[in-house]
């Protein structure tokens, strides 16, 4: 199916930054009408909604790949800033004034963020085919405080086949992070094509 020129498999099959930055640049303008209202995509809500149920109304809050900002859409009065690698994502989230910061960064590198920044981390998107693996976790666990709340989504084989599980693990094994609580949550609502089914995985867990 296509999305104003662009579909789900070729997002799925982004290799590394260049690439992202570059397709998703052309898609900002009409990325919320022909992906995420026109395929029913309702991860970011779910994503959101189990955040919310974990932070204080205090919390800092930093969305990574942040895109459009369909995720802070539903974390509205909270605290929140933006890091996307694709300024005119970001110039789109802008408009909508849901960020307290919007920050231009590659998360697959050193951040520009001081160490203990924020309360929570929350992604939706990010951690998929192609996009952003888990050698980001060093990193995002610096600019965390202890206690730091994470929910980020991925998807199954990105889970099995990027190495997240035994990065989780080795983070666990550590002591650096709390055992993962997993969340299944559906991705698309109302919809009928060819990924209508498709289910997420959110690891939530805490910066110890």
């Amino acid at each position: 199916m296509s999305l104003d020129g662009y579909d789900l498999e070729e997002a799925y099959e982004i290799n590394g930054p260049d690439e992202a930055r570059r397709m998703y640049g052309a898609w900002a303008e009409t990325y919320d009408d022909s992906f995420g209202r026109a395929w029913g995509y309702i991860a970011p809500r779910e994503i959101a909604a189990i955040l919310k149920s974990e932070i204080v109304p205090s919390a800092e809050i930093l969305d990574i790949g942040a895109g459009t900002g369909l995720v802070a859409e539903h974390l509205r009065g909270l605290v929140v800033d933006a890091i996307d690698i694709t300024p005119e994502m970001l110039e789109v989230s802008r408009e909508k004034g849901l960020y307290r910061h919007l920050m231009l960064g590659d998360l697959t590198k050193a951040l520009d963020i001081p160490e203990a920044s924020y309360d929570a981390v929350v992604s939706c998107g990010t951690f998929t085919h192609g996009h952003v693996g888990p050698e980001c976790l060093p990193e995002l666990l610096r600019i965390t405080r202890p206690g730091a709340v994470f929910a980020c989504g991925t998807i199954g084989p990105v889970l099995d086949g990027a190495g997240f599980g035994s990065a989780l693990a080795r983070l666990t094994a550590a002591g650096k992070i709390t055992p993962i609580a997993w969340r299944d949550i559906p991705i698309y609502e109302g919809a009928n094509h060819a990924h209508k089914d498709d289910r997420g995985l959110v690891m939530v867990f805490r910066r110890v």
